[in-house]
């Protein structure tokens, strides 16, 4: 369904900064339908956690790190939109304005991108990272240096010749700030690895040179306070896939948590071994430092920030890093309940036969989420050929099936563990919470590649009948010996693509499950009708926090 808000305003927005756009109207929305679509996706939830386990400094570092991580929303709306001020100052209806902030612009990033605003056309592929008016065919055969680059913007010269510009001379004067509060909050870090790595951390945004950083984000142990910052993942590109957007968490590391988590980091390379696929698609070995920790966010900013919430995070992208080292997987435990209770709960009650819904439960969703990002570390980074990383390879669909390559390597991962009897409760729970999952990350829609790995996994899981839907109740159950296969064939198939890096059967892939099919659209209408929220908006910041 596609909703338009109407401004009262009539403007016209500078195309070479911000989205594109057209002439707007002077008719207004009917309010009703804007506190409908508003109330009904989104659900407040309040961001704190304990902060009595911290030290002195540690707290008086947490404002410096907010400070920084505000500066990084700045620049997500730039590469996402562009001037977010000029945007809410046509906005005249606080429901719509409110709804472009969380959304970084006039489109709704859980409607496929679609505009709300009438004068604004839908969203582009290129979001702000490129000029508006560059074709596909213009950038291949562009010769210019870091094209293809992380950390460049794409602009037009005088001549109207492509130039990529690095993001530490685009962004200058605010990273330039966010440098200067990384260093002071390093002043304050009383363990010796946070320290490092924030000083590190504040000299790369000054020259877009990161993996020394990312390194010792990996070696600090110890540390309380933690905080992810920068230009970080490539999904708002949707043209390539290429850039880097910036964006920030600022995080409490719960120890006795994490400490539940150490033990499973040593399963990874034996997990790697036994992946069901042939030997040359699990050649690689998964990096020996990788680590499982579980935190309480105290703020988002930019990226992760926008639409859909994050609840887990793998890190570094970096692939040598990767190679070299391995990652750190962080379990977001307090936005991992939220959403657990306030959306997940309601989607089973409604969608999953009654029989099996005592089988959803947090611990399985946890750990779901978890191993999910811990697949990120399995399977291959480079194409067999050694012609590319996956990620240069794949291009657009790169983080769909990244992400679709997770969610089902995090499953199968989850089934070996509890056959060595290292994972507890029973199987069909994990099962049966992973089905409910994918109901409610479908609801991202097509623009998200998480949205699009889900719709791929309930296609392809219909195919070979993991699932029996009942049209009399309208609700599903998951069969548990087809499911198994289901997981079996689709991870090998994936890891197949993504090892192969052939473009054009990516592409036929996606376009054959990548969609969402009548019967599960009805299904979607179901849950809007009940009014069951998409998502959560974050209530945070230091007033929250008692700061």
């Amino acid at each position: 369904m596609k909703f338009k808000y109407i401004i009262l305003a009539l403007f016209i927005l500078q195309l070479s900064c911000t989205g594109n756009s057209e002439k707007g109207t002077e008719e207004v929305s009917d309010s009703s339908t804007v506190d409908y679509y508003f109330e009904g996706m989104y659900v407040p939830v309040t961001l704190k956690t304990d902060l009595s386990v911290l030290t002195d400094n540690e707290k008086a570092m947490i404002p410096i790190l907010i400070e920084a991580a505000e500066l990084m929303d700045e620049l997500f709306w730039i590469e996402s939109y562009g001037d977010k001020e000029e945007l809410l100052g046509k906005l005249s209806d606080e429901k719509i304005k409110e709804f472009a902030v969380i959304n970084y612009g006039p489109w709704d990033r859980l409607n496929n991108n679609e505009s709300f605003v009438d004068g604004i056309n839908d969203k582009l592929k290129v979001a702000n990272f490129y000029p508006h008016d560059m074709t596909k065919e213009e950038f291949e055969v562009a010769d210019l240096e870091e094209k293809e680059g992380l950390y460049t913007m794409v602009r037009r010269n005088d001549d109207g010749k492509l130039v990529a510009i690095p993001y530490h001379e685009f962004f200058k004067e605010s990273v330039q700030k966010a440098s200067d509060l990384l260093a002071r909050a390093a002043e304050l870090a009383d363990d010796p690895g946070l320290k490092n790595y924030l000083e590190l951390r504040s000299k790369a945004l000054l020259d877009d040179e990161y993996q020394a950083s990312d390194m010792a984000w990996l070696d600090m142990k110890e540390n309380t306070i933690d905080v992810v910052i920068g230009p970080i993942e490539t999904y708002e590109d949707k043209l390539f896939g290429y850039k880097a957007a910036h964006e920030a968490y600022v995080l409490v590391k719960d120890k006795a948590w994490s400490q539940k988590l150490e033990k499973f980091a040593q399963f990874m390379p034996e997990l790697q071994q036994n992946l069901p696929v042939p030997d040359a698609y699990k050649s690689e070995k998964p990096g020996s430092d990788a680590q499982l920790n579980a935190y309480d966010v105290v703020y988002y900013a930019g990226d992760c920030n926008a639409g859909s919430k994050t609840i887990a995070i793998n890190l570094p992208n970096d692939e040598e890093v990767q190679l070299t080292k391995g990652t750190r997987r962080l379990q977001l435990k307090n936005a991992m309940k939220a959403k657990f209770d306030k959306i997940l709960i309601p989607i089973a009650d409604e969608l999953i036969e009654t029989e099996q819904v005592d089988h959803i439960t947090f611990d399985a969703f946890f750990a779901n989420t978890m191993f999910h990002e811990v697949a990120h570390g399995l399977g291959i980074k480079n194409t067999l050929d050694g012609a590319n990383t996956v990620r240069k390879a794949l291009m657009d669909h790169s983080s769909a099936m990244e992400e679709g390559k997770a969610d089902i390597l995090g499953l199968y991962m989850i089934n070996e563990l509890f056959k060595k009897g290292e994972v507890e409760g029973s199987i069909e729970d994990y099962y049966v919470t992973f089905m409910a999952g994918i109901f409610r990350s479908v609801r991202f829609g097509a623009a998200s590649a998480h949205g699009k790995a889900n719709m791929i996994r309930f296609n392809y899981f219909k195919e070979m009948n993991a699932f029996i839907f009942n049209p009399e109740t309208g609700k599903y159950k998951v069969d548990f010996d087809n499911i198994e296969k289901a997981m079996n064939s689709l991870s090998e198939r994936i890891l197949v693509l993504q090892g192969d890096g052939n473009y054009e059967n990516v592409d036929a892939f996606v376009q054959k499950y990548a969609n969402i099919p009548q019967d599960l659209q009805n299904d979607l209408d179901k849950l809007s009708d009940k009014k069951i929220p998409v998502d959560v908006q974050f209530i945070q910041g230091l007033e929250v926090l008692g700061l």
